[in-house]
């Protein structure tokens, strides 16, 4: 887990089986879009998606992207994390540990399948609730981690909302279909300051196109320029709007700390 700041994210990924999390071997495991049938431990330990449903597209994410979001998004003892598309739940029993002691993990799987599998595999974290349900457009539990695993047009404005003072979001934008940039939100006093981290693909967010209506994508330049995010119900977009949806902008305004 090369240079990641928290030695307690290594420390967790050393004590979640991955196997546990996983179907029983062979194992697809994907590189560079290559997979490969694999039946050795070590070869799941490598830097490799592994998939869980190949016809949907589900795969358990690489470990270095998610050691470095971890580390962006900092997961604290005794904090409350909204885990947004738990899958078979492996990322999410990282999180928990993450939280221990004192804190708890609030688990959402809209494939029913997958929440169910989530909820065997957790059964030995009493701080985790899988929730077989979408994250979006509910009111969620008071956060100060909400970790998405989905890619979302936008962000549901009800994660923004969830987040406590200093709380943070991380997800993946994907305007454009099938890829985006990792964003990192922080409350602040001002609102909500944003920060670009990398580009990534995920799987789409289930159950949350149809809530999203963009009025134009922006572009490259214009992505990499964001740095806050509003509510439209809080302030409506003005002439700095690089991206207008139909609850939240994106702004290349900082936001007062």
């Amino acid at each position: 887990l090369a240079n990641v700041r928290d030695p307690r994210i290594e420390q967790a990924f050393a004590t979640v089986p991955r196997e546990g999390f996983l179907p029983p071997p062979p194992w697809t495991a994907i590189s560079l879009g290559v997979a490969t049938q694999v039946r050795e431990l070590a070869d799941i330990y490598d830097n490799v998606l592994v998939a869980i449903d190949r016809r949907r597209g589900i795969n358990n994410g690489e470990p270095a992207l998610h050691a470095a979001w971890l580390d962006a998004v900092g997961p604290n003892p005794g904090e409350t994390i909204v885990h947004v598309g738990a899958g078979t739940g492996y990322y999410t029993a990282i999180l928990a540990i993450l939280a221990e002691p004192g804190g708890r993990v609030e688990a959402y799987e809209y494939e029913r399948d997958l929440a169910a599998q989530a909820s065997r595999n957790l059964r030995a974290y009493s701080h985790v609730r899988v929730h077989a349900d979408s994250a979006f457009g509910r009111a969620l539990p008071g956060a100060d981690v909400v970790y998405v695993n989905a890619g979302v047009v936008a962000p549901d404005a009800e994660w923004l909302r969830a987040l406590n003072p200093g709380g943070r979001l991380i997800f993946p934008w994907q305007p454009h279909r099938g890829w985006g940039p990792a964003m990192l939100v922080t409350r602040r006093a001002g609102g909500f300051s944003a920060a670009v981290l990398m580009n990534v693909g995920f799987i789409s967010c289930s159950g949350a196109s149809e809530m999203i209506s963009g009025t134009r994508s922006p572009s490259e330049a214009e992505l990499a320029g964001v740095r806050s995010i509003w509510l439209r119900d809080e302030r409506p977009p003005d002439e700095s709007a690089l991206a207008v949806y139909e609850r939240v902008w994106f702004s290349p305004e900082e936001v007062d700390l």
